[in-house]
């Protein structure tokens, strides 16, 4: 299975696919009270036909052959001939580049990218299928060999025990993966590993891959189910010139690679240009010399070259002899694949932003830690944005030789190519000269998680380590990852006395992010810091920006204004986050533009955005610039119609733009493919309330309860619409399963509460109103219910003190002042 996704908790399911950058994130609409917002075989090449010949010579170049008719006569390869002066890309496939670039290929022979997919067979797969079973929650699987062949028997998409051929295999190390064939061409992967450690390191041996669940067959995570989709989750990223071709109308995959594994063309996109140019070089080509600078290539990966790094004389760091560029080919290439994000076109290019066709994560409350520190199966792109590396100009091949897809040098040094020995390497620097085994540069800069149940993987933002943020704010650090029997605050004395009292990390978000998840009075001003600061790493700006989405005031819009012109698209589409609920007519003028941005994922952001701005009210200029990205939206949405994340998103855009029977259709077709997607349904019941169809509203949600009890959102829906429906003890019931499977989410509690007051159960009210206060003690309406229920209970004086915490969160509200002096006079009366 993709490791994009294997992370995800039962708990999570697909209601939460939104925190696993589903590309249905392009759309984060903002809907009425109960909408929930969400938002991506083998190919024969083709050989020319010869008729009758009479005399032939074939000349191998590059894999490929040109072909001598006769005296006179030559035929092209076809992936040389075109019609057009600039023939069409094509992929010629990496044994055509291992023709020239022999040393190179033989490096990626031996890595992980060339194993990342293969078929299975003897020489693959490395698992034990010698009549081995395993058990699990009741369940045994049987893993053995028939005719040459890999077989499983375990329980299919019916609970049923059953037998499947394994067709491939899905990585090397430190686990190996088994992948399944269906008739609707659909692959799915095995939920059950093989550990491919050796045997003294705990390896050799089959594991569940979430060990501590019972993952039934009616489960999405279950291994035949939608969450193990090898077509959806992993293709793109374990083979190359991944075309998914789903077909909609009969719910099948096509799915097609050009190569199986990740290929040369992976990261150098398609190479028929190259192949052309090598032609044009060689001494007998008829045609003359071709001297392009790109020499064919797709993208020139060439940041590294003529770079030189020489220490700086006041911090003794290396310094870049040339300033980065914003944004890197390099790691955007690398992005493709090592980044939380996902897909909305199949039309990604080596080189280009990975925004300009993937969704990719920020920092966002579940995905990372407040610090930016990785807490989900996040990988390495964000992170390493985040760095200090990163701005200062290092890329991933300064690290990582990209053909081996290993290290340049082993542990510290690695680090010791560019950070002097003198200055680091020594007992003054890490204290921990006498410590065995040794600590090494990683241990505190590169803090590992374990994801998968046994794959470690080290943190890329390079950062130092902060117990004294542990303390104020709850966030891991390096010192009590290796001392677990002490306290954060015994680490951050340990720190203090050795360098000072002042730290000058470079991540310096972790106090704003902290306020915005826990809905602290001084969120705003803290994420306008983080959002304003040219320091900070542009993927944070751009999650500040998001972040702000509910908080925009007349104090904070022009960050949105400057964050529309960044030169990174991430911060682009963060400021357009900022700007989604607000009138069109009142932001037509800033977001129209972006209708036309050279990055495709900010326009389909920005058409989103301005979807419900009413035609008559659009300057008639600007209609046609928003119907092509409209065009571009639903296209992104139809690339994924497999999955119920993307309907549902179509569905919210129809919803905007008016069109509320394709609106209904979107949601009824994500509710097919998975009656457990919560937030259909209830987008769904949103959509029969403003139609009127209150009933059919309630008929849906308590047939998605059926599917997803568990689900607060659900039950919370329900409520609002049996209110609606005059049904307040029933719509009771719902609002206290809603607090009580939920009890984080404020505005659960704070509706629940005013329920409970409407019924005239005011003791209740309040008992649970405090309850909220308690867990959130900047939650304005709960504040507000507070107060004016005292008031309307004779209480002034207790009116009065909630009053007063209303008043340092929002000083300058006059509605409040007004309130508050009218308090005051009531007190003295």
């Amino acid at each position: 299975m993709a490791r994009k996704q294997n992370k995800t908790r039962k708990s999570d399911k697909l209601s939460k696919r939104a925190a696993k950058s589903s590309p249905s994130e392009i759309s984060a609409d903002a809907g009425t009270e109960g909408t929930h917002n969400t938002s991506p075989v083998r190919l024969w090449k083709s050989r020319p036909r010869l008729a009758a010949m009479t005399a032939i010579a074939a000349v191998a170049a590059g894999g490929l052959a040109l072909l001598f008719v006769g005296e006179r006569e030559l035929v092209l390869p076809n992936v040389l001939r075109s019609h057009s002066a600039t023939p069409a890309l094509t992929f010629v496939g990496s044994e055509s580049c291992a023709e020239c670039h022999q040393a190179e290929a033989a490096s990626w022979k031996e890595s992980q990218h060339k194993h990342a997919m293969q078929h299975a067979t003897a020489a693959s797969v490395l698992g034990d299928f010698d009549d081995a079973g395993f058990d699990h929650f009741g369940i045994h699987s049987r893993f053995f060999k028939k005719d040459h062949k890999f077989f499983v028997e375990t329980d299919g998409p019916d609970g049923k025990l059953a037998t499947f051929e394994v067709k491939y295999t899905f990585g090397i190390d430190p686990l190996q993966q088994y992948l399944v064939e269906f008739p609707n061409g659909r692959i799915q992967a095995l939920s059950i590993a093989w550990d491919s450690r050796p045997k003294d390191q705990g390896g050799q041996r089959w594991f569940h891959l979430y060990p501590n669940e019972e993952i039934k067959h009616d489960d999405v995570l279950h291994w035949t189910k939608l969450n193990q989709n090898w077509n959806f989750m992993c293709a793109e990223c374990h083979s190359t010139g991944v075309q998914k071709n789903y077909d909609a109308a009969g719910d099948t995959f096509h799915t097609t690679w050009t190569e199986i594994s990740v290929g040369c063309e992976a990261c150098h996109g398609k190479g028929s240009r190259h192949v052309g140019w090598a032609y044009s070089q060689r001494s007998w080509w008829p045609f003359g010399k071709d001297n392009a600078p790109m020499k064919g290539l797709v993208v020139s990966l060439d940041e590294r070259d003529g770079i030189t790094w020489q220490p700086d004389p006041k911090s003794g760091n290396p310094q870049r002899s040339i300033a980065p560029a914003a944004t890197r080919r390099e790691v955007e290439t690398c992005g493709l694949c090592h980044a939380r994000r996902g897909q909305f076109s199949e039309d990604w290019m080596p080189g280009h932003p990975l925004s300009d066709t993937h969704v990719v994560s920020t920092l966002t409350r579940g995905l990372y830690h407040a610090d930016g520190q990785m807490l989900d199966e996040v990988y390495n792109y964000g992170s390493f944005k985040q760095s200090k590396m990163f701005a200062a100009g290092v890329t991933c091949s300064d690290c990582h030789e990209p053909h081996a897809a290993k290290l340049r040098a082993e542990g510290d040094g690695m680090c010791l190519q560019c950070h002097a020995s003198d200055r680091y390497e020594v007992a003054s620097h890490a204290y921990h000269g006498d410590v065995t085994p040794k600590v090494t540069c990683a241990s505190c800069h590169m803090p590992a998680s374990t994801y998968m149940v046994i794959d470690k993987r080290h943190d890329h933002s390079f950062r130092i380590p902060r117990p004294d943020l542990s303390v104020k704010l709850g966030t891991p650090n390096a010192c009590n990852n290796c001392h677990t029997d002490k306290s954060a605050q015994w680490a951050a004395d340990a720190i203090e006395r050795w360098h000072g009292p002042v730290r000058k990390g470079f991540q310096n978000y972790a106090e704003a992010f902290q306020a915005s998840w826990t809905d602290r009075a001084d969120a705003a001003a803290l994420l306008a810091v983080v959002a304003a600061s040219p320091t900070t790493p542009a993927i944070a700006r751009a999650s500040a920006l998001s972040e702000l989405h509910s908080r925009v005031s007349p104090a904070n819009i022009e960050l949105a204004r400057k964050g529309l012109a960044d030169p990174d698209p991430m911060v682009r589409i963060g400021a357009l986050d900022m700007l989604d609920g607000l009138p069109g007519n009142r932001i037509w003028s800033l977001v129209h533009p972006l209708l036309s941005d050279s990055s495709l994922g900010v326009r389909i952001r920005a058409v989103s955005v301005l979807a419900a701005v009413p035609t008559a009210i659009q300057p008639v200029s600007d209609r046609p610039a928003l119907e092509r990205a409209a065009a571009e939206f639903i296209a992104a949405q139809h690339l994924n119609a497999d999955r119920p994340e993307a309907r549902s998103t179509l569905g919210n855009f129809y919803a905007r733009r008016g069109l509320r029977a394709d609106a209904e259709n979107e949601y009824k077709a994500a509710l097919r493919l998975s009656s457990q997607y919560a937030p259909a349904a209830i987008n769904l019941a949103d959509l029969y309330r403003q139609l009127g169809r209150d009933g059919d509203g309630e008929s849906v949600l308590r047939t998605a309860i059926a599917s997803s009890p568990q689900d607060a959102g659900l039950h919370h829906a329900l409520g609002l619409t049996l209110t609606r429906e005059r049904r307040p003890d029933d719509a009771l019931a719902e609002f206290r399963t809603a607090t009580e499977l939920e009890p984080d989410r404020s505005r659960y509690a704070y509706v629940h509460a005013v329920a409970l007051h409407s019924a005239g159960r005011g003791e209740e009210s309040m008992k649970v109103l405090k309850e909220n206060l308690a867990r959130h003690p900047d939650d304005r309406d709960t504040l507000l219910a507070l107060v004016t229920f005292n008031r309307d209970a004779g209480d002034i004086d207790a009116a009065l003190e909630y009053a007063g915490q209303l008043s340092r969160i929002a000083p300058d509200d006059p509605d409040l002042t007004h309130l508050t002096d009218d308090l005051r006079t009531r007190l003295k009366q």
